[in-house]
């Protein structure tokens, strides 16, 4: 299967569903006065879990380019990498999850649900199959040890 949709692109899709989620339900609006700081604070801490992962792919000197992970030079499995296998979609959701708190409205988490269940179709699972094939042993002995998101 050939990697198409962007992560990013996915992100910004499923950005727009959380806002259509939150215009369309009225009736699940809350006081989001309640959760601007836990909100802020996941979306800080993805934006943090983001670019450190992000760091741990440079200093390898690997790609980070998601469309292309057959040219990955070598498996990430330090740092961030050891508790899950895929930091950079787990923080792009917890953004989503952040974002969609601060539109005070319950439909605005269709958002990011719908994101973990793209990005895990569309890219984890093909990604996965192409590191399999490219690092053979080592990357099962990784999948067995890290979990795929937390």
């Amino acid at each position: 299967m050939r990697l198409r949709i962007p992560p990013v692109l996915q992100f910004f899709i499923c950005g727009t569903i959380a806002v259509l989620g939150s215009y369309l339900l009225p009736g699940l609006n809350y006081d989001r006065a309640l959760l601007i700081l836990p909100a802020s604070l996941i979306s800080i801490a993805g934006i943090l879990l983001l670019t450190f992962s992000v760091a741990a792919f440079v200093k390898a000197r690997t790609t980070v380019n998601p469309l292309r992970p057959e040219q990955a030079s070598q498996l990430v499995t330090t740092g961030l990498y050891r508790i899950s296998r895929n930091p950079m979609y787990l923080a792009l959701a917890m953004i989503l999850i952040g974002g969609a708190l601060m539109l005070g409205n319950l439909g605005a988490l269709i958002g990011p649900i719908v994101f973990v269940c793209l990005i895990s179709v569309l890219q984890i699972k093909p990604e996965e199959r192409i590191l399999q094939t490219q690092f053979g042993d080592t990357y099962s002995v990784y999948c067995r040890q890290t979990r795929r998101w937390i």
